[in-house]
């Protein structure tokens, strides 16, 4: 697709949201980065947003922000049922767009994006951004070292311990809402960089916690046929458990924590300072005569998603998640979702132009 490369030493970026996503992972990656420069915030609370960036223009209305000739790139971190609407509204009025995931919520609204995006020449972008963290980094390097083999068996978990039901809109009844649409985006698209598109999915979809109003509990099974993938995702999770097992036919490979770059965030940790992205929880190499061997884990840095936009908008690099990706993500969420309420295992229905467009 071409894109209309932004003509400027520094990209201008305008933030839709400061909710978790916003707050939390968009606005410290978009200030660590050298040639991003975030100026404005669509937001409706200005005191919370100056708290943390004193310097940056809040402004209530979304749609002010995206009629503004001030910014060249918008990322959107609106609640997911607003991703679709408020990036085809951007991407009209000229601007580049970043979308936090879920691209949007089925397939009829991803491409309508992605072709509104084709016709305006503007760069479209998901923030898959688990795609630089370090637990995954690690595994998918001993996987692609041949360090096991042929892969067999593949299973990715990401836990959380909170049962009690928060009063926010991921957890709510509404549209977007939910496990699946919230982590299952994460588990899916490392999957698809390892192994590439599934012959179809399983899952199944639950409410477990009482007073639950959307899905907090998902498991998903990716069939490809001479290897199988697993993706699981709860908040029920108080420990026991284990970020990634692989199993190959020359032996396994055991993470048990998770990145620590969410965690670092919450914290106040400066992306770029000296312990962003550490990981000391090592990566386990067993053998296939059983023995163990300990492999370091090298730091991840989600930081590397936005150097990856600068540098597409300023025409010296490829986008970091090209819409196909995302596009491909999407197909498996909906397959997901089809197979949770019919109770079968679903294709992904992605056309074959699409399918050509992956590979």
């Amino acid at each position: 697709m071409t894109v209309t490369p932004v003509d400027v030493d520094r990209v201008r970026t305008g933030l839709i949201g400061y909710g978790f996503a916003g707050r939390t992972f968009h606005a410290p990656l978009i200030n660590s980065v050298p040639g991003l420069d975030l100026v404005a915030v669509a937001s409706s609370d200005a005191a919370k947003v100056h708290a943390d960036l004193p310097d940056v223009a809040v402004i209530h209305d979304a749609a002010e922000l995206i009629a503004s000739d001030a910014v060249d790139l918008l990322v959107i971190a609106a609640p997911n049922a607003l991703h679709a609407p408020l990036a085809k509204a951007a991407l009209l009025a000229g601007k580049h767009v970043v979308i936090d995931k879920p691209m949007a919520l089925d397939l009829d609204e991803a491409r309508a994006v992605i072709a509104l995006a084709q016709t305006q020449q503007r760069l479209l972008s998901v923030f898959h951004n688990r795609r630089w963290d370090s637990d995954f980094l690690a595994v998918r390097a001993a996987i692609e070292r041949g360090l096991i083999g042929k892969v067999a068996h593949f299973e990715s978990h990401i836990g959380r311990y909170r049962p009690e039901v928060r009063d926010r809109w991921r957890e709510g009844s509404g549209p977007g809402a939910g496990i699946w649409y919230d982590l299952g985006p994460h588990l899916i698209d490392q999957a698809l960089q390892l192994f590439g598109l599934p012959d179809r999915v399983h899952a199944r979809l639950a409410i477990q916690r009482q007073g639950g109003k959307a899905d907090d509990w998902a498991h998903a099974l990716l069939d490809y046929g001479t290897h199988q993938v697993i993706l699981h995702a709860s908040m029920l999770v108080a420990g026991a458990t284990r970020r990634f097992v692989v199993h190959g036919d020359q032996g396994s490979l055991l993470k048990t924590r998770i990145d620590q770059q969410e965690q670092q965030l919450l914290a106040g940790v400066i992306p770029g300072s000296d312990d962003w992205g550490r990981d000391s929880d090592a990566l386990v190499h067993i053998h296939g005569d059983g023995t163990e061997h300990v492999l370091p884990v090298s730091a991840g840095d989600q930081r590397r998603y936005y150097v990856g936009i600068r540098d597409a908008l300023n025409g010296t690099a490829a986008n970091p998640v090209p819409p196909i990706q995302a596009l491909a993500v999407m197909a498996v969420l909906q397959a997901g979702f089809d197979a949770n309420r019919d109770g079968c295992a679903k294709p992904l229905a992605l056309t074959t132009g699409e399918r050509a467009s992956w590979t």
